[in-house]
């Protein structure tokens, strides 16, 4: 057996052993090792590999995988531009936490600094520490040491989020056919345990909450962290994005304009990256007592206002002002009253629309991604909150690229999963309907709002009237594109919705990957969202 073979069926197997069941590959010349290796270990049922590619595709859907899945995914690509391409989606699990590993394959260090093919210096090429697998050679002692860095990048993984394995691969990269040839056992522990056994380390530390009286509300952005039994026990009112359950329409409330008095808090409970809402930032840079809850020791503070920070909460005794929540509720109804009466005028479809009825429609159960600009938006103003649907979004660094990819991932993973997306970020992974036959496919609807271009920007300081000129051209970037035809071109079947009635019958749960692309305008865009908040501005003034 030669060594890179060796070592390649040792990390493989050990991966398998810690619990490591799902692995993408995009195709190289120097992860040949790794691909014989998985190869193999999927033929025998020990884990599902998925092959695309594109790595950047393939990124992502590591990094819904590990979403939808909760456990540990790994990705692997050969040397060079490839291992580029998988920093964006790397990039994504690093600031949500998501247990992603990154195993690229490398050329020898002899290679580097010569010209050779496809080489370059990948050391912490994603700005994090790689751990750095040892060349393979014809010796003894090295399964152990193997075996003891696929363990600790796993553990990393699990309580840190992404790992960066590099292992450099000499020649030959494909089996001799001596299977039993080499200098020490190859085996593993008994009972495929583990080669070492890793304690989750867990956090016991409490705050105990006197500085929070009874006028606090509970702030939740992208995050695993539940306080809704903190919030009820005390009373306090919870503006959640998407991801999280909250008020129908806090956010919509804080962005239409300054809160009146009886609405102001004295002190805030933030949870998770609060990133999403511009009005939620404001209201956070204006409270005085800000005590943010995080397991991370790079606590989200984005405004610098953070007086409080810890990692749980402990209420003592506490007042409960039942006045502070039921004035925050009967404010929400009134402006979900306001929101229908204002969608009720006017003509379907826009953004707001589809937001508001698509999660309405989604079943009992469904899992839903929303991409990033407008729809997670659009979802966080108007659409009523279902606890009965989990919601993912990759908010991390809120980028566009790699939605289709990611959501069929959680799809893989989750079950039957609905996506809203805008159309230039299903352009932005096209890529992700590629999937090769016999690969397997997820049950996924992408739901495409299609205003042909950035409609987000119409709505920032760069959509202003006095910007028109040259608004289109660098900012709305039409670009004409047949969505029809491009699914086409995937053998991707897609249906336009043009009513309500039509996008509910779309929704169907879903066999295969199929999308729905509804067509809207941006052209009124800023002017819909500008009387919307000054409705709800009036609604509770």
């Amino acid at each position: 057996m030669n060594p890179s073979t060796a070592q390649a069926r040792v990390l493989v197997d050990e991966l398998i052993r810690n619990d490591v069941r799902h692995v993408v590959l995009s195709p190289g010349s120097r992860n040949a090792p790794l691909s014989f290796a998985l190869s193999e270990a999927a033929a025998a049922g020990r884990l599902t590999l998925h092959v695309r590619v594109d790595e950047r595709t393939a990124g992502f859907l590591a990094l819904g995988l590990a979403k939808g899945s909760g456990e540990v995914t790994a990705v692997t690509c050969t040397s060079g531009t490839a291992v580029a391409n998988l920093h964006p989606a790397v990039l994504e699990a690093r600031h949500s936490g998501v247990p992603v590993i990154a195993v690229t394959a490398d050329r020898p260090v002899e290679l580097y600094r010569t010209g050779a093919s496809q080489t370059v210096d990948q050391q912490r090429i994603f700005g994090t520490d790689t751990l750095q697998f040892p060349i393979a050679e014809r010796r003894g002692n090295q399964n152990g040491l193997w075996r003891s860095l696929v363990c600790r990048a796993v553990a990393t993984a699990r309580e840190q989020g992404p790992v960066h394995v590099n292992v450099p691969f000499r020649e030959p990269l494909v089996p001799d056919g001596r299977p039993d040839d080499w200098p020490e056992s190859l085996d593993g522990r008994p009972f495929d345990m583990p080669w070492t056994r890793t304690a989750y380390r867990t956090t016991t530390s409490t705050h105990a909450a006197d500085h929070l009286g009874p006028r606090t509300l509970v702030i939740v952005g992208d995050t695993d962290h539940d306080v809704s039994d903190l919030a009820e026990r005390a009373g306090w009112p919870v503006i959640a994005e998407p991801t999280g359950h909250g008020l129908r329409h806090g956010t919509l409330l804080l962005n239409a304009g300054d809160l009146p008095e009886h609405l102001k808090p004295r002190s805030l409970v933030v949870v998770g990256r609060a990133t999403l809402s511009r009005g939620v930032l404001k209201l956070i840079a204006q409270t005085p007592v800000v005590h943010v809850l995080s397991d991370e020791l790079d606590w989200p503070d984005p405004q610098f206002t953070a007086t409080h920070t810890s990692t749980d909460l402990v209420l003592g005794e506490h007042d409960v002002d039942d006045d502070w929540l039921t004035a925050w509720q009967h404010a929400d109804k009134a402006v979900a009253d306001v929101v229908d009466d204002l969608l009720a005028k006017q003509p379907w479809p826009t953004g707001l629309h589809v937001a508001r009825d698509l999660v309405a429609a989604l079943p009992p159960g469904a899992t839903l991604f929303l991409g990033s600009s407008n729809p997670v938006r659009d979802v966080d103003l108007v659409a009523a909150p279902r606890r009965d649907v989990r919601t993912y979004a990759n908010r991390g660094v809120a980028g566009i690229d790699g939605s289709v990819s990611t959501a069929a991932g959680i799809a893989l993973t989750e079950g039957p999963t609905y996506a809203l997306i805008g159309d230039l970020t299903f352009l932005h992974d096209a890529n992700g309907l590629l999937i090769g036959p016999g690969e397997p496919r997820p049950d996924l609807t992408v739901v495409v709002l299609n205003d042909d271009g950035g409609g987000i920007f119409a709505l920032l300081e760069q959509g202003a009237k006095e910007h028109e000129q040259i608004f289109e051209r660098v900012f709305g970037t039409p670009h004409g594109v047949d969505l029809k035809a491009l699914c086409a071109a995937h053998h991707v079947p897609h249906t336009e919705a043009r009513t309500p009635d039509e996008l509910r019958q779309a929704l169907d749960p879903p066999s295969g990957i199929r999308v729905v692309e509804v067509r809207a305008q941006r052209h009124e865009l800023r002017d819909l969202h500008a009387r919307l908040k000054a409705a709800v501005s009036t609604s509770f003034h």
